[in-house]
């Protein structure tokens, strides 16, 4: 196990590195300085010159890259050009809320997705297969943002079940807290939901059909403990969509977060990219970078629990 660890772990640190160097040279090629969005249109050429000097942006890039990544390093993701605000401030505000709404729709997806998956393939080509079957097959059809704004004119407009759009604190009570965060969650997990559930039902019926389930059936076992062997060699290849799913879900949220209004750190990514705060997206692509990294990491590790083989051959 700890091999596998160390492994992942040089291999997740190389990621960092290269993502963080595509990021900061993408972000440099855009030909519009920042000073033209902060200072406006009719800025002179020396106000633009100076406001370039005073940011370090008249400095070659790959210096300019070299003081970014010393100051990454130290946890200083740096100040917005825009607002002039700490980006580390900015993202302890939003992240909260985008990492509830991701989290959420991950645990719905992943539960369901399991039982639902699980029951397909023991009841094979039954209602309750092709009952599964079909959700999983609308749940990869059907757009997510489109799917929103027909949830919110069915349930927030038309019938003032949910509210059409925000997102209420917890700290404003909880029965309203819940009601914001039900919409987006749903959206958000419904696709994933339907992958994970065909994976779970395709990978559980090629394990059923293996020579040592048979045997384990034929030498007597009760049913459940054969169906718990099979699960856990069924789910390896389940755990590893679940954790690159985790990782794109938080890619979702910026189409989700945008179509009801929330103001998390996914929005705040959009705003950036529409602003040309070159800092803040820095600062919130590289959070998204790590979260994908770690979710990755925690389903090796599942993996590896799950069969110990895995940390052996690592």
């Amino acid at each position: 196990m700890l091999g596998l660890l160390l492994r992942r772990a040089g291999f997740s640190l190389l990621s960092l590195v290269i993502v963080s160097t595509c990021l900061f040279m993408l972000t440099r090629s855009i030909p519009d300085s920042p000073a033209r969005i902060v200072l406006g249109q009719d800025a002179t050429e020396a106000q633009v010159t100076q406001f370039e000097h005073d940011h370090g942006l008249d400095r070659p890039v790959l210096a300019q890259y070299a003081s970014w990544a010393d100051d990454l390093a130290h946890g200083d993701l740096g100040r917005s050009y825009i607002t002039g605000l700490s980006v580390e401030d900015q993202i302890a505000a939003t992240l909260p809320v985008t990492l509830e709404i991701v989290v959420i729709a991950f645990i719905f997806a992943c539960a369901i997705s399991i039982v639902a998956g699980t029951a397909s393939a023991l009841l094979r080509d039954t209602v309750v297969d092709y009952a599964v079957r079909l959700v999983a097959v609308l749940g990869v059809s059907v757009p997510g943002f489109w799917l929103a704004l027909v949830l919110i004119l069915a349930l927030a407009v038309d019938r003032d079940w949910f509210p059409p759009g925000g997102f209420t604190p917890l700290s404003e009570g909880l029965a309203d807290h819940i009601q914001s965060i039900v919409l987006p969650t749903f959206c958000l997990g419904i696709f994933y939901l339907a992958v994970l559930s065909r994976m779970t039902r395709s990978s559980l019926l090629d394990v059923l059909g293996q020579d040592y389930m048979r045997t384990a059936r034929a030498t007597g076992l009760a049913r459940w403990r054969v169906l718990v062997y099979a699960l856990r060699n069924a789910l390896v290849p389940v755990v590893t969509i679940a954790g690159m799913s985790f990782g794109y879900m938080f890619g979702w949220a910026l189409i989700i977060e945008a179509v009801f209004n929330i103001n998390g750190l996914s929005h705040a990514l959009l705003t950036a990219i529409q602003q040309r705060d070159f800092v803040l997206v820095q600062g919130v692509v590289m959070v998204f970078t790590f979260v994908f990294i770690l979710a990755n990491l925690a389903a090796d590790v599942t993996n590896a629990w799950l069969n110990p083989r895995i940390a052996a051959a690592a």
